[in-house]
């Protein structure tokens, strides 16, 4: 008989410093999957679950898809919707017990305003109703702020190793692989959580650059030596107000075998390194300096309005600012809903006004006079691996704006972060025309415009995803933390 494995997940990156909860109709419009339409969904999908579904040994093990919820990164979870997802999740995984083994698929910096560690809180939930001697095995998001409840309640956890993310499928397979021998060959597996006393800047997350690239490499090396089955490198996610934030390091070791690694080793990996973990800033009055000589479209990364990282999407910041320096064709998408439905009212053609400030004060009172280029449904595919691993896409009705300096304003209804050029393709834009690509986040769309873009610039502009975290007030962080707080013992 098949050894049966339940297949479950509530993903979510949650910014505590977002105004806006995130709600049960966020998920709704995310991915609220049940069943078989899990595998439906994702078996193609470069994606975590694509993973899990491909590695599983399926001439011993019948993969049971269960529930599988994920919102836009947004705002805390209210309280009634993680409760209801949570009820779902356990109503569902109790009706196919038992058993005998289980894939889980967090992010890892899931906030809910009842439960702060919501996964941790979930994921001892499902342990719960599995018991104590059935294997979970999973995925993390690197920018996951891991609990220990989180390691307490799983047999093994597995980081995606690259940012921006583009492994998360091969990141599924190791998780199935691992999960074949533990069922298959009774391996036994232990896992510690290395929480590190400082936090990586956004900035500096970006994995095929320093300092990170030699500091995956140097990891892996000392995990590999050290008999470690294997280490992930959690980066934090610095936009959540709760005790775990901050960077760690997670190892999986085959229970009684001498393979526990050097904490004190892996540790200096990071020390050593910590002034390097806090970039330079660069500002908007910096960006011409920056892109004197560039030829070709080049991508301004708004970091304070990043929408992967729960910010709004509401920012006309570096729009404005390149209006004021007289620029052209450059392009910016930002998501509101009401002024979608104000455009609906306009023919395609038309010249009208419109002002940006009563949607975001960071932005200009002057308004912008335009033409209505196209206003149509915002569906799209992205069928390469990018950052996040989704394949359907939907922005909600989209109105696509030209101003007098040959700018392009794309307002969506529903937010979506910029994972994927075919944002702007989909909607007739030609990115090659552009001069300048504003996309809202810090290392995700660089995997979107790297072949087109001949220069990024990350712009640390102002937002509730600053790239400066030591602007935020935080009452449940750790201490000490750098950069809050200086590293004495390096």
């Amino acid at each position: 008989m098949k050894k049966r494995v339940a297949l479950v997940g509530i993903y979510h990156e949650s910014n505590t410093f977002s105004e806006r909860p995130t709600v049960y109709s966020d998920f709704e419009n995310g991915h609220l999957l049940r069943g078989d339409a899990i595998v439906s969904h994702y078996r193609d999908a470069h994606h975590e679950i694509g993973g899990f579904i491909e590695a599983l040994d399926h001439r011993s093990i019948e993969l049971v898809p269960v529930f599988y919820a994920t919102a836009t990164p947004g705002g805390t979870v209210t309280a009634d919707t993680y409760e209801r997802l949570k009820e779902e999740l356990g109503t569902l995984l109790e009706a196919v017990l038992p058993v005998d083994a289980v894939l889980v698929a967090p992010h890892g910096a899931g906030v809910c305003e009842r439960y702060p560690d919501m996964d941790g809180d979930w994921l001892a939930y499902v342990r719960q109703l599995v018991g104590a001697g059935v294997p979970v095995v999973g995925t993390l998001d690197p920018h996951a702020n891991v609990s220990a409840q989180m390691v307490a309640s799983t047999d093994a956890l597995f980081a995606y190793a690259t940012n921006p993310h583009l492994d998360q499928r091969q990141t599924g397979i190791k998780a199935a692989l691992l999960l074949n021998r533990i069922l298959l060959e009774d391996l036994r597996t232990c896992q510690e959580l290395i929480q590190l006393p400082l936090l990586i800047s956004i900035e500096q997350q970006h994995t095929q650059a320093e300092p990170c690239k030699s500091l995956y490499r140097e990891v892996q090396q000392i995990a590999g030596e050290q008999g470690a089955l294997h280490a992930s490198i959690l980066l934090g996610f610095p936009y959540a107000d709760v005790p775990e934030m901050g960077t760690a390091v997670v190892v999986i070791s085959e229970q009684g075998k001498n393979s526990g690694v050097s904490v004190p080793e892996l540790r200096s990996c990071f020390l050593k390194r910590h002034r390097q973990f806090c970039g330079q800033k660069v500002d908007a009055d910096m960006i011409a300096l920056h892109a004197a000589s560039v030829a070709g479209p080049v991508l301004l990364l708004d970091m304070g309005d990043n929408v992967g990282g729960g910010a709004a999407g509401t920012s006309m910041y570096l729009m404005d600012w390149l209006e004021a320096k007289g620029e052209q064709k450059g392009c910016i998408c930002i998501t509101h809903p009401a002024t979608v439905a104000y455009i609906a009212g306009f023919e395609q053609g038309q010249h009208f006004d419109i002002s940006f400030n009563e949607i975001n004060p960071l932005n200009r009172t002057q308004p912008y006079t335009v033409t209505l280029a196209d206003y149509r449904n915002g569906l799209f595919t992205e069928p390469d691996p990018r950052h996040g691993g989704q394949v359907q896409y939907d922005m909600g009705k989209v109105a696509l704006l030209r101003t007098e300096n040959e700018h392009l304003i794309v307002v969506t209804t529903l937010r979506v972060p910029p994972f994927s050029s075919r944002q702007l393709t989909s909607l007739g834009i030609v990115p090659e025309t552009l001069n300048w690509i504003i996309a809202k986040g810090v290392n995700a769309p660089v995997a979107a415009y790297k072949d087109i873009c001949t220069a990024v610039i990350q712009v640390n502009t102002p937002g509730e995803t600053c790239a400066d975290p030591t602007i935020f007030t935080f009452k449940n962080r750790r201490k000490p933390l750098y950069p809050f707080e200086p590293i004495t013992d390096v």
